[in-house]
Parts: structure tokens; sequence; C-alpha cells
């Protein structure tokens, strides 16, 4: 393909308005009854769309509901302490994105009433909203002809225009958002930019389409030549780096837990977990460095217990591999703000990563 096709040459001779007609009408008829789908509130699509950024619908469902409850709205949300609301999110994962969603509805609150600006210069200006929130949030709340471009949509039209473009560069994401807005219903951009992610979706899926349940079918140039599989073009990742920890569940003689808070910057930032360092081949067994990174940065002196388990958690651009141990200490006093000993029932009123909340559910079971 020239590298330099315009939208205007990919759509020559294609069935626009037919093709948005029959995207629309399926959805209509095949939507899926989801929460956020109940009526067009601003705050609440904003909400599903950051929490669906790189998560599964299934999982996302019982998150939505109880983030929803317990934040109904952008003065709930924006008057809310930032701890409970990751603890809102905890297993989410990426919990910048909450922290980001926390930040823009405060932004939203003091500066615009309360209210979630309708025009794209406004809303993309708030934290962690990129142009796929922007024409998400504006289309599908209010209605406005403006594309929303993600992995589903590049994949669908991909197949559907034959672009052979590789989608993982910037430059293809350009292409596609100039490609819809030619394409996008201006009657009805809501249900235009819901039927592309719906049918990315269920229908139109990475590996194995459902092409003969497909209600845009008889428009696919990557289905009339053969090559559905093939599309869409994307270079692979980067190998992913791997980190080996060592981790332990420390408690004292009153069974009270020792936990400590990540920094505010970086990955995981404020999250809570239980104490651990990189491991170090050449200084020792993972048992002996975790009783001398005790010593050394708590001050305290610890007997060790046996090994609990492995933990592997995998992450878009890195791998822990955890070894993770029980202890005991004496109830000496941590003069450190980042560091807090509780009770097992405090202990569920903090928010900590799924790699040291699998290692809780681990030591439980073992009790």
């Amino acid at each position: 393909m020239n590298k330099n096709i315009t939208q205007h040459e990919l759509l020559k001779n294609f069935k626009v308005d037919g093709f948005c007609n029959d995207l629309i009408n399926w959805f209509i008829q095949e939507q899926r009854d989801l929460p956020w789908r109940k009526d067009q509130d601003p705050y609440k699509v904003w909400v599903s769309e950051i929490m669906l950024q790189q998560t599964k619908v299934d999982t996302v469902i019982p998150y939505f509901n109880s983030f929803i409850e317990q934040f109904p709205n952008i003065e709930s949300l924006a008057n809310a302490n930032e701890d409970r609301v990751l603890k809102a999110w905890e297993g989410l994962g990426y919990y910048s994105r909450a922290r980001n969603l926390q930040s823009a509805v405060r932004e939203v609150h003091e500066r615009y009433e309360g209210i979630v600006p309708n025009n794209v210069e406004e809303i993309s200006s708030l934290k962690g909203v990129g142009p796929y929130t922007t024409g998400a949030i504006l289309s599908i709340a209010y209605g406005v002809p403006e594309p929303a471009v993600d992995g589903n949509v590049m994949r669908v039209l991909s197949r559907v225009l034959l672009i052979r473009e590789d989608i993982a560069k910037p430059k293809t994401r350009k292409l596609f958002e100039a490609v819809i807005r030619d394409l996008i219903s201006k009657d009805n951009p809501s249900f235009f930019n819901q039927g592309l992610m719906e049918l990315g979706a269920i229908v139109c899926t990475p590996t194995s389409p459902s092409c003969m349940l497909c209600p845009v079918q008889e428009h696919c140039r990557a289905f009339q030549e053969g090559v559905q599989r093939e599309l869409p073009v994307k270079t692979k990742k980067k190998a992913t780096k791997q980190v080996s920890l060592v981790a332990g569940i420390f408690l004292d003689e009153n069974n009270n837990y020792l936990i400590r808070k990540r920094p505010s910057e970086g990955l995981l930032a404020n999250l809570w977990e239980f104490p651990n360092f990189s491991k170090v081949e050449e200084l020792g067994t993972p048992k002996q460095q975790l009783q001398s990174f005790m010593k050394t940065e708590y001050g305290l002196e610890v007997e060790m217990h046996e090994y609990l388990c492995d933990i592997r958690h995998v992450f878009s651009h890195l791998v822990w591999d955890i070894n993770v141990y029980v202890g005991k200490f004496k109830g000496q006093s941590i003069n450190r703000n980042d560091v807090v000993v509780v009770s097992e029932e405090e202990l569920k009123e903090f928010a900590f990563p799924v790699s040291h909340q699998n290692m809780w559910k681990k030591y439980k079971k073992e009790e």
C-alpha cells in the first residue's frame, strides 16, 4: 500500500451509507446489556471507558457497578479520599488511570461546575483523557461525530477497508481517525462508534472472526479477498523485562501485619504492599536476604518461618516473579510514614496490587 494513501482513496467506491446503516441497525438489535449503556450520563460513560482500557468487559462490570454505587456523580468522586478510590479500583490494575480520573473529575467539579465538557478542546485537556476517550465521551454521551479509535475499531476497519498499515504506529491511528471522520454517521454517531467497538469485541475478533455472522460482511474487502485473518498488521512488542523479588508476610505477637506504602510516583503509586525487594542471587538464599532486608530497611529482628509460595504477575512491560515467605517480628516501633502495623480487619481498608492480594489469599488458605 502506498504509504501516503489518504482516507479519501480508501473510501473510493465504498458504500458509506450502506455500511453505516447495516452497522447501526445491527447494534440496535444485538448490543449487549451493559450497565453503562442504561443512560447517556457523560460521567458514567467516562468511568466505563477508563475502566475498559486494557480490561475485558466481563471483568469491568462488577467494578463499574460498585464504583458508581460508591461515587455516583462528579461531586462524590471529586471529594473522595484517594485511598478510598484506589481501594474501589483494587484488582483492576493500571492504578494511574484511577488517579488521573479523580484528578480530572476534580477539575470538572471546580472549573466546569460539575458538568463534563461537551467539546474537544476542553475535554481533551483533562488529565488522562486522550483522543479515544475524548471521542467516546463526546459521541456516546453528547452525540458529537468525533472518532473513537481503539484496538477493536482499528481491527474492524483494517479488514473492512483492507488497510495494511501497521496499527502499532501513531501515524496509522491518525489515518483511522481521518477515515472515521468521513465514515461516521452524523445522525447517530453514538451508535456508530459503539457499533464498531461492539463488532470488534464479539464478531470481528482477533484470531477467529465470525464472518458468517457479520452484519457488514458485504462491505468487507478483506473477506472478499479471503485475507481477514492476516489483518490487522501489527509489529510485535519488545520482550518483557523479568524481575525476581522476595516478599514477606510478617506479623507481630498480637497478630498484626506490617505493610508499607509504595512511592507516590511510578508503578503502582500509593498502593500498599507487604515488604519486598529485588533478589540478588549471589547474596545468599531468598530467605536469608529477606531476613537481612528487614533488619537494614526497618530495623527489625525477624524470625523467619517457612516458604509460602511463588507468585508471578505479568504487566504490559515486565514480569514479577516473587518468592514469598512468612515470618514474625516483635512489636518494635517503626518511625516511618510509609509503614503501618495493622490488624487483619484493618488490612481490608488498604488497597493492594493484585500480586499482593494473591499472596494474602495463599497465606489465608495455608493458615
